[in-house]
């Protein structure tokens, strides 16, 4: 079929609109496409198409263009050109794995021309092989009969051109005659390139690691020869016996974006050899077995049959709330106030008249007392009432209570931002109390109910971890929030953040800025705070370490800047699993209370996880700013491995029992480097839930 096709290629290509035939001319395509195309085509005035039949067509000529350049650059073997197009196109808009006239897709002429680095940029583009080649025979005629047809094709050219006169015809038949002599020369090097290729290599490294207690995970590296052909695909078999007969299973790997494999479904407590094995166009290579030669499904709490410390929680406290609630409903909060106190009576009339009072707006200024802002963020821009000002509550001009306890119920009431209508309904009925503490409170939900219906919006975010204070008896609680999609809000608008620092004029002077101020200048602090907040750990195992400091009112927890919802950490390997065998180990070192391992042993240099946790404490002790020598007084955490979801846990690394907790006025030796920070525990454990 190829074979015909290249007799008639000048049917084939009347069928098809062709594309450059010589480097020049994929030269100028791919100028031109680099220009055009870049421009998504949805953007076209659409007045200026006769239809959608026409747009579509359009559509399709540049796609298939984009498809020829491709190709020539390939053949070009221009690397640039061809990451600049895997780049800005989408493999089915390439038509990456559609062959060409002659049968061959991009992968095939570099692979067959032996260009390593664009097959490796188009395999992770998701390349493929063309599935002609069912066999070396099949691959060898076929690269055979392009040769022989294109050098064919140009001895009728050459005489052509010497037995004619010269003419228009002529030169035309000229530039016919260089572009077959050039794809001439491109079909004889991918001939020499597949019959001097010969098999890969065994992979050079087939790491082999417990998943979970039914699943191993497989990590392998390419074959160091670099004389072989390229790799396409890989080859993952597994079997209960070191001769692998009988095979229980296997699996082909053909995206190598990433070299690894999990063999999921596997029996617990069972021993598995693997091994991998390479393929290139001559055929698969010699396997590679794993290191460790074997390795058992298992998991830590299989070692005493514990259950994941979180299971059933959420459900268990939706559940607690929902009977709260219950009760509640009966409750005299829900009634009338009219058992109340005349003067209770009036005070809490005139604050729910004045919260839903046309009246009420932002606050402009600051007076004595405590207030809520609330930043809602979208790229560099920030939302301001029409007055320029950001969103600003009052709520108590007489604050004079202890406020990291009031703060503290602040940011666990932030959980329940739906749920602010039906708190103020449970605290009513203790405004008979003369509790400061409790008066207070409702007029935190009174403020925030308040925020919530000028800005049209339940959520207000996250709370910032420290209040805004100023010398003229200001409290600011700020509380933050990205916005990601086109939300609607009343009474405010949006502006950059720059021309809000630089348009507001300050009422305060430098030596003392006002809370307002304060926030305006480090906003963006803020605002990295927030989005650091929110960020995740990739898959792994961590070491982390627990270090507190205690004040009169709180316990302050150490963490990253970086990261402030996870306490100081280094990771120790990508794979979150400890297995049976490694907790067993960490158990038997913990019972004999030997030091954390910071040196090599004779009897453990075999134990990846020992070496690995030299590795990681090594490195914490570097980023905590504490001597190595120190770390021999330091000691793992063994009670439990601390699980977050499926793909990301910790141990903990503890300093001396008397050192866990720094007291007011105790002298630590050993400061962090600069990129630290303490959160108060509560709002620590905030930010970990979430």
């Amino acid at each position: 079929k190829m074979t015909q096709q290249m007799r008639d290629l000048q049917l084939a290509q009347a069928r098809k609109p062709p594309g450059p035939s010589s480097p020049n001319a994929a030269k100028r395509l791919y100028r031109n496409l680099s220009g055009k195309f870049r421009v998504n085509y949805t953007s076209f005035d659409e007045g200026s198409l006769v239809g959608r039949g026409e747009k579509e067509k359009l559509r399709k000529s540049y796609l298939f263009q984009s498809n020829a350049a491709l190709f020539e650059a390939v053949e070009l073997q221009d690397l640039d050109r061809v990451q600049d197009l895997l780049k800005h196109y989408s493999p089915e808009e390439l038509d990456l794995n559609t062959p060409n006239s002659e049968g061959l897709l991009p992968l095939d002429i570099a692979i067959m021309t032996n260009n390593a680095p664009i097959a490796r940029a188009l395999l992770q583009a998701g390349a493929k092989e063309s599935p002609h080649f069912v066999s070396l025979e099949s691959r060898s005629l076929h690269l055979s009969t392009l040769v022989r047809e294109a050098e064919q094709r140009v001895n009728e050219l050459m005489a052509q051109v010497v037995n004619e006169a010269p003419n228009a015809d002529c030169s035309d038949k000229e530039k016919q005659l260089k572009a077959w002599e050039w794809r001439f020369r491109l079909y004889k090097r991918m001939k020499a390139g597949f019959e001097h290729a010969r098999v890969p290599d065994a992979p050079s490294s087939v790491h082999l690691s417990v998943a979970s207690s039914s699943s191993l995970q497989v990590t392998f590296w390419e074959p160091l020869s670099v004389n072989s052909a390229v790799v396409t695909k890989y080859k993952v078999e597994w079997s209960c016996s070191p001769t692998f007969s009988p095979l229980l299973g296997e699996a082909v790997i053909d995206k190598l974006k990433d070299l690894h494999f999990t063999i999921q479904g596997l029996v617990s407590g069972t021993a598995y050899h693997v091994r991998v094995s390479a393929y290139n166009m001559k055929g698969w290579g010699p396997p590679q077995a794993s290191t460790p030669p074997f390795a058992i499904p298992s998991n830590w709490r299989e070692y005493d049959g514990r259950a994941p410390r979180r299971r059933g929680q959420a459900e268990a406290l939706d559940h607690l709330l929902g009977q709260v609630k219950t009760v509640h409903q009966h409750c005299i909060c829900h009634e009338p106030c009219k058992n109340q106190p005349q003067s209770r009576k009036h005070s809490v009339s005139k604050s729910l008249k004045h919260l839903f009072h046309p009246g009420s707006k932002f606050l402009k200024t600051l007076k004595r007392g405590l207030y809520l802002t609330a930043i809602f963020y979208k790229d560099d821009n920030i939302l301001v009432t029409h007055e320029d000002q950001i969103p600003v509550v009052e709520i108590d001009d007489t604050y004079s209570c202890l406020l990291m306890q009031d703060f503290l119920w602040f940011t666990k009431v932030s959980c329940m931002w739906d749920e602010i209508l039906w708190l103020r309904q449970c605290v009513t009925v203790s405004q008979s109390s003369c509790s400061c503490i409790l008066q207070t409170r409702f007029k935190m939900l009174l403020a925030i109910s308040q925020m919530q219906g000028l800005l049209g919006i339940q959520d207000l975010g996250q709370v910032f971890f420290e209040p805004i204070k100023d010398k003229q008896g200001n409290i600011l609680i700020v509380t933050l929030k990205e916005v990601k999609t086109n939300q609607t809000f009343e009474s405010v608008r949006w502006v950059p953040i720059c021309k809000l620092q630089t348009g507001r004029k300050s009422v305060s002077s430098p030596e003392e800025p006002t809370a307002l101020d304060t926030l305006l200048i480090s906003v963006q602090d803020k605002l990295a705070y927030h989005q650091r907040s929110s960020h995740a750990l990739s898959p792994g195992l961590y070491l982390g370490y627990l270090k507190l400091c205690s004040a009169v009112d709180q316990i302050r927890v150490l963490v990253p800047e970086r990261l402030p919802n996870i306490l100081c950490h280094v990771k120790i390997r990508s794979n979150p699993n400890i297995s049976r065998e490694e907790w067993e180990w960490l158990q038997k070192m913990a019972s004999v209370e030997e030091p954390v391992p910071t040196e090599p042993e004779a009897d453990t240099s075999q134990n990846p996880l020992f070496q690995e946790l030299q590795v990681a404490i090594k490195e914490l002790m570097t980023l905590v700013n504490i001597p190595l020598q120190e770390a021999k007084d330091f000691r793992l955490y063994s009670q439990e491995v601390l699980d977050f979801g499926d793909q990301v846990s910790f141990l903990l690394l503890l300093p001396p029992s008397d050192d866990v907790c720094t007291a007011p006025g105790q002298n630590n030796p050993y400061t962090p480097r600069s990129g630290f920070l303490t959160l108060p525990l509560q709002i620590f454990e905030l930010g970990e839930e979430g």
